[in-house]
Order: C-alpha cells, then structure tokens, then sequence
C-alpha cells in the first residue's frame, strides 16, 4: 500500500525530516496547514494521508493502527530518510507508538500528542458518543475537507466507517509493549484533551526515559489543528518552541 505523502522543504544538515502523521478524518490540510510553516525554517517535513484519508485510496481489508504503522515505516523506506523524527497527533499518535514499537531502528525521536493506549483512558462520555455516531455528526469541516479531493459522496462514508470502525475494534494495549520503546519520546496532550490527563501521565510512566508535556487547550488547538483551533492559532505558537527544542 502506497501512501500519499508530501515532501515540505530541504534537507537541514544536523536535523532529521520530521515526518507528521495526522488523526481520524483529517487531511494533511485540515491537521497541519498552520503548524508546517513553523517547521521548515529549520527542518525537512514529511506529511503522510493513511488509507483512506484526504488522496490516499482504501486498499480493502482492516485498519489498525498497527498496520497503519507498517504503511508509514514503508513510507520512510522509500524515502531513505531513515531514521526520522515524527509528530503523530490523536490516532496519528497511537500509530506513531506502534510505528516505534515496532520499526525502532526508523524512528530517532518522537512527539506523540494526544494518543491513548487503554479505552478507560478516555473522557466520560466518549465511547458512548462514538456508538451513535453517524456520518452526519461527523464534523462538516472534515466532511468539506474530504469532498474537496473526493467528490464521490460514498467516499465521506466509507472514511467515516473507517474511522469508527477503527476505534469501536480497539482494545486495550498490554503496558508491557511501551517498554520495547527506543526512541526519546515526548508525550504531549492538553489539559482539556480526549484522553484524561491521568492516563496520559500513565503512558509516560510506561515509556523508558519518556518527556511530558501538558498545555493549556484542547485537542489539537495546541498544534493548530483546524478544527480545534478555529483560527486561533496562539496555542500553537506558544507550544511550537518547546516541540523545537525537545527535537534539536
């Protein structure tokens, strides 16, 4: 399975690419349009669009973040990029975690933002909201952003059942896979994110040596991601730095 990817600036000697892995629904556009700008001044950027997201096509079969995983690392293969830094927000953070358990020797540091590992970690509420879930309650902005490269209406649901399908399957990861982690890792989520902020402080005790960073906001408006962030992009430029400086 090949991935669409785009390829963000030139090459910066003494810095890896940062390869970027956007969440559920998303586009490159609708995750990083604001954040790429900040990044290539002093770094190469690779963006990614999981199967069926944004240009890259549904190849049929099941969708897990683990072989979301193996796609990516076959991704940093071709480029021979290897190894990279990456930044995985949401569902792209889950996949950047497997991506380091499982392809270690790809990857040289890593920021994961607002992932989870166990489905009690998330906020009252969510699991029950993801059952009645529709395609109509899906964000319109991600609907727009879909239809934009999509214009085939049945490509709005089939990346919605995707999507749900995904997170209805999951189930919980053994704590015992964070410890196969090599890579420097950051985990970065909100104060008022998805996954609570205990169980984000539980996934940081998991990984060996592993950062934390808890910012004021909510999911994703840290990294101006379009929806949460609504325009206001001050978030994110208060947070950026620190990403910088825990990858330089």
């Amino acid at each position: 399975m090949t991935l669409y990817r785009q390829v963000h600036g030139e090459p910066v000697a003494g810095t890896a690419p940062l390869l970027l892995i956007h969440g559920g629904g998303a586009t490159i556009e609708t995750n990083w349009s604001a954040l790429i700008p900040l990044l290539t001044p002093t770094r190469q950027v690779v963006a990614v669009e999981l199967q069926g997201h944004g240009r890259t096509p549904y190849a049929g079969g099941t969708i897990s973040f683990e072989n979301s995983a193996d796609e990516v690392a076959e991704v940093v293969r071709e480029l021979g990029a290897g190894p990279v830094d990456v930044l995985g927000f949401s569902n792209g953070g889950n996949v950047a975690l497997r991506l380091a358990m499982r392809h270690p020797s790809l990857i040289r540091r890593q920021i994961v933002a607002s992932a989870f590992f166990r489905r009690d970690g998330l906020v009252d509420g969510f699991w029950d909201g993801m059952a009645q879930a529709t395609l109509e309650t899906m964000p319109q902005l991600f609907r727009d952003a879909d239809a934009a490269l999509n214009p085939d209406p049945a490509h709005q649901q089939q990346l919605f059942d995707l999507d749900s399908g995904q997170m209805k399957a999951f189930t919980d990861w053994p704590p015992s896979d964070f410890a196969t982690i090599e890579a420097p890792t950051l985990i970065l989520a909100a104060d008022r994110d998805v996954a609570t902020n205990a169980h984000t402080v539980e996934m940081v005790s998991l990984i060996p040596g592993a950062r934390l960073m808890i910012v004021p906001g909510t999911h994703g408006d840290y990294l101006g991601e379009t929806l949460a962030a609504g325009g206001d992009l001050t978030a994110m430029h208060m947070t950026v730095p620190w990403l910088l400086r825990f990858l330089d």
